[in-house]
């Protein structure tokens, strides 16, 4: 019985004993890991965020008219030029028949005291003849009448107004007429030939009869993340890129930041503009889709190396590089990191432009290839 427990001690131990000679047999079969280096160099860094919109303009300006009425006539289109004080369009008024009604009694009851005060007049004047009263007496009866005749007048002027929205005595003010109040280029004319409007009043902003904008100034209007608006500040440089035109970057300076933020689609949006800088040699349609690159920060020439070769202190959590020393012998180097990409990283201190850098989290083949 001892016997073959012996056996099988001693069976137990040459198996151990082999098993860990195949190990190391198969350990010292295997290839030793060698790993690569890269050095550092000269790279131009920006840190950049990206934000969605397009492009309007810095101030469009809506016309709309100061009385109701039909449009009879429209004299521009969109896509024209037009000056302030351009004619954009003619309106024909629809008389209220109660104003209208109105304004005629106003006529009949001037004429009525017009009438009364010329009689007062003549007799007046056959007084003073008779020398039974003083010139004072005649003036105020000859005033009165005056007073009578422009009432009466006045009367007549508001009849028209009502009925046609014009009158003789208005010459080029008539309000039917509809002008351009600046100058610029038509971007909208959002009514037709035989569409009713309303005159903007205070109870109503009134029908839009053209939209017009100086297209030479030009505005990035978009929206960041509430991540992002933290690092955002005024005055950032700007890289737009419109969808629409190949291969050109405006700049452009931003110069808004909305305090507030609007929830869209489960995020809350930050409002954000900035002012282009708009080249004489491309025309920009308003409203054109438009991506804004904001440059956060940006550092030129400087040393830096690529964010994959920053290892970090576990403990300390500061990064740290290693620098081969001797054939695949490498000391660690406390680094000072400045902007990144999230490509190339800056460093301020901590290695130098010989330094061969080991690329430490090198994949094994079988991951690669998986």
């Amino acid at each position: 019985m001892k016997k073959s427990v012996v056996i099988i001690i001693l069976l137990t131990i040459v198996l151990a004993f082999g098993g860990a000679m195949y190990y190391l047999y198969q350990k010292n079969s295997e290839d030793p890991v060698v790993y690569e280096t890269e050095a550092a160099s000269k790279q131009t860094i920006i840190k950049k965020t990206v934000a969605t919109g397009s492009i309007l303009p810095l101030e469009e300006v809506l016309i709309k008219p100061n009385i109701s009425g039909v449009i009879e006539e429209i004299f521009v289109e969109g896509g024209d030029y037009v000056k302030s004080g351009d004619l954009l369009c003619r309106i024909k008024v629809v008389p209220n028949l109660d104003a209208l009604n109105n304004a005629k009694n106003g006529i009949d009851e001037a004429k009525i005291s017009l009438n009364d005060q010329k009689r007062n007049l003549d007799r007046q004047k056959s007084l003073f003849d008779k020398g039974v009263i003083s010139k004072v007496d005649l003036e105020r009866a000859q005033l009165a009448f005056d007073q009578a005749q422009q009432s009466f007048r006045a009367a007549n002027n508001r009849y028209d107004i009502v009925k046609t929205g014009t009158t003789k005595s208005l010459g080029s003010s008539a309000n039917t007429l509809i002008r351009s109040t600046v100058s610029g280029m038509v971007l909208d004319v959002p009514v037709e030939v035989g569409n009713q409007v309303i005159e903007s009043n205070t109870f109503n902003e009134g029908t839009t009869i053209a939209a017009i904008a100086d297209i030479e100034k030009m505005i990035f209007e978009g929206k960041v993340d509430e991540s992002e608006v933290g690092k955002l500040k005024e005055n950032l440089p700007l890289e737009i890129t419109v969808g629409a035109i190949e291969n050109i970057v405006f700049d452009a300076v931003l110069d808004y930041i909305a305090p507030k933020g609007v929830a869209e689609n489960g995020a809350i949006q930050f409002e954000i503009k900035g002012t282009l800088n708009k080249k004489d040699s491309t025309f920009i349609r308003a409203g054109l889709s438009a991506n804004a690159s904001i440059i956060l920060a940006k550092a030129d020439s400087v040393l830096a190396v690529k964010e994959a070769l920053v290892q970090f202190d576990p403990k300390t959590k500061l990064p740290f590089v290693e620098v081969e020393n001797g054939d695949q012998k490498f000391e660690r180097k406390d680094v000072e990191l400045g902007v990144s990409d999230g490509i190339f990283v800056e460093v301020k201190s901590g290695v130098e432009v010989d330094d061969k850098i080991k690329v430490w989290n090198i994949l094994k083949t079988e991951e690669v290839s998986s």
